[in-house]
Parts: structure tokens; C-alpha cells; sequence
């Protein structure tokens, strides 16, 4: 009798395991971030786009119930501040401007750059409004026959700008036949006045122009081919990269699965820009970029989970309240 005790009670104890075990392997995996990743510190580099695309990825991170916060800071401390830890993300590496002050890092392996770009497409280059480009003026080459509709001026950004210098080369080298025309130089805001005014009385105007920007949306406007010998193909192409700390992604693997998935496009900057840009709260900002757009969300939240182990797209669109 107290043989098939025992029997009945070594059965039930390996049925209470069984479903014990069960039990684990149906809950949510958790996040396996520890504690320390919990606080996301994202370096600002203070140019509105990243500004912006730094907003929409901090949102998320809070919907994630993770603790995001933001440090703006030169590019230069940005790239010591991820060297030393102090700082996890960057979300503004923008390539090839930023090519040489990076490679020092990059060789010492104290930044990873991540693949591929959080952003393709973007350009500078000189653009006219849509009416000169369908009348013509499509190309470099083309400036110059237009010398006395433009009144002999090519508007610039602020003094002391490598833009500007590629502008003023060109005028020196007469270029294109450039030579004689003045490069008028003022600051970003300054320039885009003077261009909308232009666009307002239907005169010719001729600016640098660059993407991702309000002005793409806020102008019919285009780009003038022509051009690569001074400002790069493509129009002046260039990306934008995703850097860490070291070992952020192996460290923090749920929080660096989400900044791996970070794709933007130039539609979408150049519509948070544009709230940004007209004073509103990043943060408000993002917040309803993603709200009226949220099926971005589906590509950003693939793989991801909540800091407590929970799927990370619907905790992130409940938290948006969609």
C-alpha cells in the first residue's frame, strides 16, 4: 500500500513539473535588457532632422516603457560621449560630411556604425522653383544662360559654410560659365524668404536647396542635374547612420533591436520638420506623426518587445491611444 503511495506521489509530482514547465514556456519572453538599459540616452546633434527623427524614436522607447532621454551636444561630444558610455545612440551620422571626424573612432572600434542607414535619399544641391525648371533652366549648364532673369545671383546659406564654398569655387573657376555672378550669402531663414518671395512675384531665382527639409513641402521646387563634379552625385547624396556605444546592441539586445530597425525617408522628416520647425514640441510632434502614420510602426517594432517582456506594437499603439 505504501509502495503505490509513493508511486501515485512521484506521478503527480512529475505531472505538477510538466506542467509547471508548461506554464514557463508559455509565458512572453522578456525583454533581457537589464536594469541599466532601461534609461535610452539619445545624443542630439541640434540639427532640426535629427532633433526630429530622435523625437519619433524616443516616443516609442517610452511606449515601450522604456525611460528615453535626450542630450544635445556638438558632433565632436557626441562622438566622445558614445566612446565613453555616457551616451547609447546617435541617431545623426550623416555621411560623407561627417566621414573624417568619425574614422578615428571607427578604426579604434569605440563607435559601431550601424547597417544600413536610418536614412537614404537625402540631397544638397542648387534647385529652382518648378516655373524655371519647366522653362528651362534644368542643369548647371544651364545658369549661365539665364544670367539676366536670375540678375547675375546665386543665393547661399550662411557665411563660412562648405556649401557656400562649392558655390563661390565655381563662380572663381567660371565654372559652368559663372563667372560674374555674385553668391549672395545670408542664413538658412534669410535665403528661404527671399526664395518664397521670389516664388510669391514669379521671379527667377536660383538656391541651395536640400532634402530632407520643410522646403520640399512648402515649395514646388526642383533639383539641378549637372552638378556632381561639385556637390557629389546623385544630387549631392548623402546618408544618415545609426551609431552606439560599443557594445550596445549585444548589451541592451531588445533596445538595440529597435534602433537596428530605424528606417526614416525624406517624406516623413520633412513633415516633423516642418511641425518642429513651426514651434511645436518635438515630442507633440512625433507623437502625431506616428498617430496619423502608424503603420511605420510595424517595421520599427518587428522583433521587439516591451521592457517587461510584452509585444512591443501593440503595447506602443495602445500607449498612442490607437
Amino acid at each position: 500500500m505504501k509502495s503505490s503511495l509513493h508511486a501515485l506521489a512521484a506521478t503527480a509530482a512529475r505531472a505538477a513539473a510538466v506542467v509547471a514547465l508548461a506554464a514557463t514556456v508559455a509565458q512572453p519572453a522578456l525583454a533581457q535588457d537589464p536594469p541599466s538599459c532601461r534609461a535610452v540616452r539619445f545624443a542630439d546633434i541640434g540639427w532640426t532632422d535629427i532633433t526630429s527623427t530622435t523625437a519619433l524614436a524616443s516616443a516609442v522607447f517610452e511606449g515601450l516603457g522604456y525611460q528615453p532621454t535626450t542630450t544635445v551636444a556638438s558632433v565632436p561630444i557626441s562622438f566622445a560621449g558614445l566612446k565613453s558610455k555616457q551616451l547609447d545612440v546617435s541617431l545623426g551620422y550623416w555621411w560623407p560630411v561627417q566621414e573624417k571626424a568619425l574614422a578615428p573612432f571607427v578604426a579604434a572600434k569605440s563607435i559601431q556604425v550601424l547597417e544600413p542607414p536610418n536614412l537614404s535619399g537625402a540631397k544638397a544641391t542648387l534647385a529652382v522653383p518648378s516655373y524655371e525648371y519647366e522653362a528651362g533652366l534644368k542643369t548647371f549648364a544651364d545658369i549661365a544662360k539665364h544670367r539676366e532673369e536670375l540678375d547675375g545671383k546665386i543665393y547661399g546659406i550662411e557665411p563660412g559654410s562648405s556649401a557656400n564654398a562649392k558655390i563661390q569655387k565655381m563662380i572663381d573657376t567660371n565654372q559652368f560659365g559663372l563667372a560674374g555672378f555674385k553668391l549672395v550669402e545670408s542664413s538658412e531663414a534669410g535665403m528661404l524668404v527671399t526664395v518664397q518671395r521670389a516664388i510669391r512675384d514669379h521671379k527667377w531665382v536660383v538656391f541651395l536647396g536640400w532634402e530632407p527639409h520643410p522646403m520640399n513641402i512648402e515649395m514646388s521646387m526642383n533639383y539641378l542635374a549637372g552638378g556632381d563634379d561639385v556637390f557629389g552625385p546623385n544630387y549631392g547624396e548623402a546618408r544618415v547612420y545609426t551609431l552606439t556605444s560599443p557594445d550596445y546592441v549585444t548589451r541592451c539586445p531588445n533596445a538595440g533591436k529597435l534602433v537596428s530597425n530605424l528606417r526614416f525617408t525624406t517624406q516623413l522628416e520633412n513633415q516633423v520638420m516642418q511641425a518642429v520647425m513651426a514651434k511645436e514640441k518635438p515630442a507633440d510632434a512625433a507623437k502625431a506623426y506616428l498617430r496619423k502614420n502608424p503603420q511605420v510602426l510595424d517595421a520599427w517594432l518587428a522583433g521587439v518587445k516591451t521592457y517587461d517582456g510584452k509585444d512591443g506594437l501593440p503595447a506602443v499603439k495602445a500607449w498612442l491611444g490607437l
